[in-house]
């Protein structure tokens, strides 16, 4: 089910997305399937093509798209990336022009970067998701935004196209912020997870039955009803790797480190999945951390019926702003 057509003035706006990888092509699949106008940039040929056979256009480059296009997203794997795309972008921003960054980065680097569009006239917002890429898929995800509420009011059409719930966070930078934030709580419940499957087969438990006594019990949480699911199934498939975890929880690191606030737990998970890169590599799926108690108890930790990969259950529909619990009378 598609979801509701975005305001007609969106229409109007052409916009632009660079990194069609997991999340960025599923993100601009959204985009191109409810109309928008979309130019595409990649570095991988075969992924603009197959935007290109379904309606999309392509760019030559970064630069070409800022110039052509009134909005131009990145989804980008690292905070150099990044970087090195703005500044091929940067002669082209003018008056109007909006930067909007989706990438997981650093709150100081999106500052930056804000910075040197803001000053020729354009506006910057950092965008990033939160939910998963099967979400991502099905334009259910969540996404913050950070930047100035009139920008903020200008893009949502686009915003509320990519993504069911969408959260103003304040002012540039706030929604890396917390995106870092809720990617190590994530991280968090996957390690948690993994520790509590493995103490339950090796204490004799059915995992099916561990799995539900988990899911409805104040020991839940988003991870366990989506990772756990494809752990047990075998496949650990959730479309995110190893190394990615390690640069969003040293994201949160650095966060922390500025504020001036001695973590314990963070640092722990860190070693960890140095860890599971050391022995797997870094491109290796994020919830095989599991194999490394796998490995030393001796124990599979796989169960029948359950799915190769995560789910969105939820139909489309139409997204909207999330209010901050405390500002609805506001």
């Amino acid at each position: 089910m598609n979801k509701t057509a975005p305001k007609r003035e969106v229409y109007r706006m052409k916009v632009g997305f660079i990194g069609l990888g997991n999340v960025g092509g599923k993100l601009s699949g959204s985009l191109l399937r409810n109309g928008i106008e979309l130019t595409v940039h990649d570095l991988n040929s075969d992924l603009v093509d197959g935007f290109v056979s379904q309606g999309a256009k392509a760019a030559e480059s970064p630069a070409q798209l800022m110039r052509d296009c009134d909005a131009v997203i990145t989804c980008l794997p690292s905070p150099a990336a990044s970087d090195a795309v703005m500044q091929e972008m940067l002669p082209e921003v003018s008056p109007g022009k909006i930067w909007m960054e989706m990438s997981t980065t650093d709150e100081a680097e999106v500052k930056r970067l804000g910075a040197q569009v803001i000053e020729r006239g354009g506006a910057a917002v950092d965008c990033p998701v939160s939910g998963g890429c099967h979400r991502a898929a099905t334009g259910n995800i969540s996404i913050f935004a950070g930047c100035d509420r009139a920008t903020f009011e200008r893009i949502l059409p686009f915003l509320t196209t990519m993504g069911r719930r969408v959260l103003h966070t304040g002012d540039l930078g706030t929604a890396s912020v917390l995106k870092v934030l809720t990617n190590y709580l994530a991280t968090a419940n996957l390690i948690t997870c993994a520790e509590a499957l493995v103490t339950a087969k090796a204490a004799g438990m059915d995992l099916n039955t561990t799995y539900e006594a988990i899911k409805i019990s104040s020991g839940t949480s988003f991870v366990h009803e989506t990772e756990s699911q494809v752990i047990l199934n075998g496949s650990r498939d959730i479309s995110f790797t190893m190394d990615l975890v390690k640069k969003d929880i040293g994201l949160f690191q650095d966060v922390a480190d500025r504020a001036g606030v001695p973590l314990e737990i963070n640092p722990v998970m860190m070693r960890i999945f140095d860890d599971g890169i050391a022995r797997y590599g870094d491109r290796e799926l994020s919830p095989n951390i599991i194999k490394r108690l796998e490995e030393a108890t001796g124990l599979d930790i796989t169960a029948p019926g359950f799915p190769s990969e995560m789910e969105d259950y939820e139909p489309e529909a139409s997204g909207y702003e999330v209010i901050p619990q405390g500002r609805r009378a506001e």
